[in-house]
Order: C-alpha cells, then structure tokens, then sequence
C-alpha cells in the first residue's frame, strides 16, 4: 500500500497544486489518461468545493489524503480524502443534487458533486455545521506496479 497525505493553504491557486499531485502518485499504474483525468476532475472539483463553500475564500486549511491499495494482481483501490475545517454542510443530501449551489448563480453551476460522482466509483460526504467537510472518493484502476 503506498500513501500519501498533502496540507495546503486553501487558495485557489492551490487547486492545481492538488490535480498535479495526485497525477504524480498514480502515474506508477497502467491507467489511461482518460481514467488519470477523471481523478483530477473529481479531486479538483473537492479542493474547490472545499476553497469557496468550505471556507467561503477566507482562508484556511485542506488536507487531501490518498492511498493506493493493491487488491489484485490486476487492479488498485484509489481512496482519495479532501477535508477541510471550515463552515460545514448543513443538508448534505441536498448539497450533493445536481445545480444545487450556495454561491451566486452566475458564478457557479452546483455541479461538483455530480462530476465526483460521474469520475469516481464512489464519494460519500460527511459534514459538521461548523467543523468542516470531509468528501471521501474511491476508483479501482488498474494493477499497481510494485517495481519502484
């Protein structure tokens, strides 16, 4: 099993920070781009979620955590784990309906969690009102290479 765990200021530009990060931990597997971009999208879509509605831009801290779990000869368990301390979900099962949004209609599309939803195998939120929110996101991929 290989791990990682990344603290950052949660500053948009930080965001790509995350995407590159997580590119560089899977690269060991045989995956397509196709697969590598679907983790980017679903762990940027998080940082984001987590930079403007979890801290509402004020700053702060988000903590991505990942591990890479061999399951199979051929294949890997991706968990991914973006949280932050900030303001919290108070309706979790609402915020995660498609064009569901807290910030201006004209800036976003309330479409994060569907696209985590779309890219990963599974993503399951836990919220506190006023303690943060953690987004756990899982995908199996391909064989992990054990040669490094």
């Amino acid at each position: 099993m290989n791990e990682l765990k990344l603290e950052f200021e949660a500053v948009s530009e930080n965001e790509g920070l995350a995407r590159v990060v997580i590119a560089a931990f899977i690269s060991s597997l045989d995956i397509t781009v196709d697969e590598l971009e679907d983790v980017k999208t679903a762990v940027s879509e998080a940082v984001t979620n987590a930079i403007i509605h979890g801290y509402e831009e004020h700053g702060g801290k988000v903590v991505m955590n990942a591990t890479l779990k061999k399951e199979r000869s051929d294949s890997s368990l991706l968990t991914v784990e973006i949280c932050d301390t900030g303001v919290g979900i108070e309706d979790v099962e609402r915020a995660m309906q498609p064009m569901y949004t807290t910030g201006l209609e004209d800036e976003r599309s309330g479409m994060g969690f569907s696209f985590m939803e779309a890219f990963m195998d599974s993503v399951t939120v836990t919220s506190s009102l006023n303690m943060g929110t953690i987004v756990h996101m899982e995908k199996k991929l391909k064989a992990y290479d054990e040669r490094q």
